[in-house]
């Protein structure tokens, strides 16, 4: 395993054990608090988690399970997320942290012994392990936003957030397939101001059309954790303004994204 994929699965634990923090001492009323997923609790938010890792897990080490999965995905594209949920929300409490933390443990051994250079299967285009494992880091942390609003805890954005503005741009041709449209060619230079006050740029600097902003609010605009009225992410440009109504950062169908909270 090359040194930056046990970076990225670091990183990946971190982001883990920081939701984990969040749920581990909440009793029963706690985890049943709803989330901005409409429909979705704290627990369905970790049941999504603990099934998502789970179809990782089978993806890196089962090829032909995942593809059954996937089959199953296919057919039911609009309701498989939320059955995948509701299947484990259902848990008590602690068996559903208790899976999750073996899910998600079991995935870092897998991914850390795959080969170099192996791709798996997935539900948008095939993965190598570093992005999967990119993949899972932004999926927890997108998830992990949605149970710090249900506890009204406000999270300290880290470095972390790296990886999740990485998959949002590299996503940006995706948003507009998933939708039917076809993206369009001029590049964008996306420029984002991290935790710590260091730029993080991506995209030719010569381009005409720009993406600005804190780091932050570009990642939850491309999770559609909040609305883009509510964030100061600025685009500069046409194609980068289309961009900016529709970026998704995750596989599967177009989501609804969020309502402004602003009049």
């Amino acid at each position: 395993m090359s040194d930056p994929v046990a970076l990225l699965l670091g990183d990946l634990r971190d982001e883990s054990e920081e939701v984990d923090r969040l749920v581990a001492e909440l009793d029963d009323t706690g985890w049943s608090l709803p989330t901005p997923a409409a429909g979705w609790s704290v627990a369905h938010q970790i049941a999504h988690l603990t099934w998502t890792d789970t179809a990782a897990l089978l993806a890196v080490t089962d090829e032909a399970a995942f593809a059954e999965q996937a089959a199953r995905a296919l057919a039911a594209p609009d309701s498989f997320v939320d059955e995948g949920a509701e299947a484990g929300a259902v848990l008590p409490p602690d068996r559903l942290l208790a899976r999750w933390r073996e899910g998600r443990e079991q995935l870092q051994r897998a991914l850390r012994a795959a080969p170099a250079g192996a791709r798996f299967p997935w539900y948008g285009p095939p993965m190598s392990a570093p992005s999967m494992a990119t993949a899972r880091l932004m999926e927890t942390w997108a998830h992990g936003q949605d149970v710090a609003d249900a506890l009204g805890v406000r999270r300290e954005p880290t470095a972390r957030l790296r990886h999740v503005a990485w998959i949002g741009v590299r996503a940006r041709d995706y948003a507009y397939l998933v939708r039917g449209e076809q993206p369009p060619t001029a590049p964008i230079r996306v420029e984002l101001t991290g935790p710590s006050g260091e730029l993080w740029t991506y995209g030719p600097e010569d381009a005409e059309q720009r993406v600005t902003g804190p780091a932050v609010d570009f990642c939850l605009l491309a999770t559609q954790r909040a609305n883009r009225a509510d964030l100061a992410v600025r685009a500069e440009g046409p194609d980068a303004d289309r961009w900016l109504d529709i970026a998704q950062a995750f596989a599967g169908p177009a989501g609804p994204g969020r309502a402004a909270k602003k009049g």
